[in-house]
């Protein structure tokens, strides 16, 4: 028999362990705010937080050196923000996989049967992702415009500045983080939870949505309006099709779309 209500408890500290780490993301990655230095000055930083902007920069004393002219805080490179998103990505998907397996949670709760890895669930999925791409784009460029926050700092400080690094973060990456997330905030917090409890899937979406959002803290005000509107796009999706893949492939590809379009 599934253990809902332990499962339930065991989700809920997952959730706040992520929503804690995203609070602390919101305070790392953000622009330096002293001003910009003369073009032929360099000040170092010690590292008190990411970056906004990680490019090739020159490091003294295992200090990351502040590009001249920048104005942004240049710490820690690409490729460890990078490895750092996948070991806490995979450690809280591993904590969650070894959860439901330990409840006996089933997984056709999860949105997860053959019917919904067919080739319309995924070719949903693909147009989905298309299509919110575009949204989120136009959500992101209206929030800086009427100054909710600057969106970009986030994928700037992640975009890869080489072949290998490109393959990382399309490969495993934002796969990762597009799988666990999805499975977090629609297959669990939708699907499982709908299953188990009996409460309205459409009540879930709406919670869920306001959890992803401020999962999202890092990417501004605004990023987090628009990430809760098409978190709960994505929700409405799980909904209607039933199917983790669906919405795990729209997710990818409005993340790989957004570096691939905004950082190539």
């Amino acid at each position: 028999m599934p253990e809902w209500a332990a499962f339930a408890g065991f989700v809920g500290v997952v959730l706040v362990g992520l929503l804690f780490l995203a609070r602390a993301s919101t305070q790392a990655v953000r622009p330096s705010s002293a001003p910009s230095p003369s073009p032929d000055t360099q000040t170092a930083e010690f590292p008190s937080s990411l970056t906004d902007r990680v490019v090739d920069t020159p490091e003294r004393d295992g200090r990351r050196v502040e590009a001249a002219g920048s104005g942004v805080e240049r710490h820690l490179s690409t490729t460890a923000l990078l490895v750092n998103v996948v070991v806490s990505q995979g450690l809280f998907a591993t904590l969650l996989v070894v959860g439901m397996w330990i409840a006996a949670i089933p997984v056709s709760s999860l949105g997860l049967t053959p019917d919904a890895l067919g080739l319309v669930p995924l070719g949903v999925g693909v147009g989905l992702g298309v299509a919110l791409h575009a949204v989120n784009t136009l959500g992101s460029r209206l929030g800086e415009r009427f100054g909710f926050g600057d969106t970009t700092t986030l994928r700037e400080a992640m975009a890869p500045d080489s072949v290998g690094g490109w393959a990382a973060l399309l490969l495993v990456v934002l796969p990762l983080v597009a799988g666990f997330e999805e499975l977090l905030f629609r297959g669990v917090l939708i699907g499982t939870f709908a299953t188990g409890f009996g409460v309205s899937p459409w009540l879930l979406a709406a919670v869920s949505s306001v959890a992803f959002a401020l999962g999202h803290g890092a990417q501004g005000r605004a990023g987090i309006v628009v990430t809760g509107t098409l978190g709960f796009v994505l929700a409405a999706t799980f909904v209607l099709t039933d199917s983790l893949a669906t919405v795990v492939i729209a997710h990818y590809l409005v993340n790989a779309l957004e570096f691939v379009v905004n950082e190539r």
